[in-house]
């Protein structure tokens, strides 16, 4: 069985093609409950002091003045769109049954589309419990990561802190052997920068284990990639590289003199209230309530791998964020609807280069096309042990998290894209 609610709300690595059928528990159908707070790691050091709490209070207040100054009733962005039909709820419970068919534990959908919320589980968030997976459950979000991210750095463009179209080199002195490349090739995947993690995770589960509980530092993983000759000239190509984010979040703490965990805390967590949203590198655990990961082994037959405890210390800014499917929802929904970035800065990010028939790529946002016509904004997320689409309309007036809680299954990442087919272009 599968349970479906509907209520009203306010609002990587190598594939293997090894398939573990795991019995699945239908959900309950009760009401998600909100997962216990739970610590984060330390914020600014006490040294900072009255310097740290001034900062943030600025960036609070723009961060205010932001989500003040564009709500769903300001001025529409472009043509008006026609209306979308209804989800289609069954559609995304057969897109779910099959996921877990094919490998995967558990997996779940929430849609947020105008107050009207839609929720989907199928099967289990820890196969030794056998407790059922839930929309409430936190998880790891892997490259949706690469959108906080880049939201962070064009909030510091509209503050006149960065330039786009500047060196990286200007303001990381030496870190980059070519002067050519920018910020912008950074955060749209034009850098020509090789992505170390291709290395890293050649074999799945020993790559993994590796480095689960290993600590690097952002220049350690940049040198990683510079020991390889770089697959472009800058600006030339489309090369997605993990790398390009690493260096995204060393300009964030340049430039703010902070932590990353600070800068998403600050602009983005807080003033949308996403009460599910973490980043707490280096520490391994997952706050609260949580669905556990499975690490889909590259031999046929072999168990399938726990591996929700991990620092992802080798993607941090790449792919490191903590959260849910509510928070992920709103996060979309905010930011397509202009309330975290400025008119200028948000078209910056929906300019768009083709990657294949169905998809393109701007800056730190995937656009993907779907059958009936209808294009969606978001990202998608593989880290070890969680697969995830978080995608919304171009309004942000419906957006769709789906989550399944296994990787390295070519069948459960190419299956899950089918609930954006069932969440906007409906039967």
């Amino acid at each position: 069985m599968v349970s479906a609610t509907v209520g009203r709300a306010g609002v990587l690595g190598a594939v293997a093609l090894s398939l573990l059928a795991v019995p699945a528990r239908a959900a309950t159908g009760t009401p998600d409950t909100p997962a216990t707070t739970a610590r984060q790691a330390a914020a600014t050091p006490a040294a900072a002091g009255r310097q740290a709490a001034a900062t943030a209070a600025r960036q609070a207040a723009a961060t205010a003045a932001r989500l003040t100054a564009a709500t769903p009733a300001a001025a529409p962005r472009g043509p008006a769109v026609a209306a979308l039909p209804a989800p289609d709820t069954a559609g995304l419970a057969a897109v779910l049954r099959s996921v877990v068919a094919q490998g995967a534990p558990g997996a779940l959908a929430r849609i947020d589309d105008h107050g009207r919320t839609y929720r989907v589980t199928r099967g289990v968030a820890d196969r030794v419990t056998g407790r059922a997976i839930s929309t409430g459950d936190r998880f790891r979000i892997g490259s949706v990561t690469k959108t906080f991210t880049t939201v962070v750095l064009l909030q510091l463009v509209d503050e006149h802190r960065l330039a786009l179209d500047a060196p990286v080199n200007r303001y990381l002195p030496g870190l980059l052997p070519d002067d050519r490349i920018t910020v912008r090739h950074l955060l749209s995947h034009r850098s020509g920068l090789y992505d170390y993690s291709d290395d890293m995770f050649a074999a799945s589960v020993s790559g993994f284990e590796a480095v689960r509980e290993k600590v690097f530092t952002y220049r350690q993983l940049v040198a990683l990639s510079l020991k390889k000759p770089r697959t472009n000239a800058p600006g030339a190509a489309y090369s997605y590289s993990n790398t390009n984010f690493v260096v995204a979040g060393l300009l964030v703490e340049k430039l703010t003199g902070q932590p990353v965990r600070t800068a998403y805390r600050n602009r983005i967590v807080k003033p949308l209230k996403l009460t599910d949203t973490f980043y707490v590198h280096p520490d391994t655990a997952i706050p609260g309530r949580h669905t556990r990961g499975y690490l889909t082994p590259d031999r046929a037959g072999a168990p399938l791998v726990d591996a929700t405890a991990q620092t992802v210390s080798w993607a941090q800014s790449a792919g490191a964020v903590i959260s849910s499917a509510r928070d992920l929802d709103a996060f979309y929904g905010a930011l397509l609807k202009g309330r975290l970035l400025s008119a200028a800065r948000l078209a910056d990010m929906e300019r768009f280069t083709k990657v294949n028939s169905t998809t393109a790529y701007g800056l730190g946002l995937r656009r993907r096309d779907l059958s009936c016509g209808v294009s969606v904004y978001g990202h998608t997320g593989a880290v070890q042990g969680y697969y995830t689409y978080a995608f919304g309309t171009k309004d942000g007036g419906r957006t769709l998290t789906a989550m399944a809680n296994t990787s390295n299954n070519a069948k459960v990442l190419n299956t899950l894209a089918g609930a954006l087919e069932s969440a906007f272009c409906g039967k």
